[in-house]
């Protein structure tokens, strides 16, 4: 039965009306209007859906609408707002230094996982701000690029973190 559920979408309150084992993906898509999360596998195991629930990368595909009831959720969306709030003193219109390291590096091909890489880089990076190259790769090892830009993310996630220290 479907019901009213309060959600924390990039800053912004908003109630949906679903069931509660609605994916948050769906919600995130169809009612939201948030576009950085994918459909990619519908299984969690690419990471085209990933999203940050109180701050963890999570993949909104198989998360359940009634496990995320009232906490904050951050999409690729508001990945860069989220950044700013966080760190005063930073532009109002700066990007995450995931995002800017994507764009430098022009580090994915097709761009559909890139949803995936930067919101699982910039949350890990949240957690080991000076990780070294091991560790990054042992971070982003669950998510899949078909395209084959597996150098060039690493070089941008590394480049973030030089930033982030």
């Amino acid at each position: 039965m479907a019901k009213a559920t309060g959600l924390i979408v990039n800053g912004k309150r908003v109630s949906v009306n679903a069931e509660p084992d609605t994916p948050l993906l769906y919600i995130l898509r169809n009612d939201v209007d948030g576009k950085g999360p994918r459909f990619g596998c519908g299984l969690g195991q690419c990471g085209a859906c990933t999203v940050h629930v109180d701050g963890s990368a999570v993949r909104s595909c198989v998360t359940p609408l009634s496990a995320v009831a009232g906490k904050k959720i951050t999409t690729l969306d508001g990945l860069a707002a989220a950044y700013v709030s966080k760190n005063k003193g930073v532009s109002s219109n700066a990007l995450h230094p995931v995002q800017r390291a994507f764009i430098e590096f022009q580090a994915v091909q097709c761009g559909y996982c890139t949803n995936g890489w930067i919101m699982t880089a910039a949350a890990f990076l949240d957690q080991n701000p000076k990780p070294n190259e091991a560790e990054i790769r042992q971070a982003l090892s669950g998510l899949k690029c078909r395209c084959g830009s597996h150098m060039g993310i690493l070089r941008a996630v590394k480049r973030a973190a030089s930033e982030m220290a």
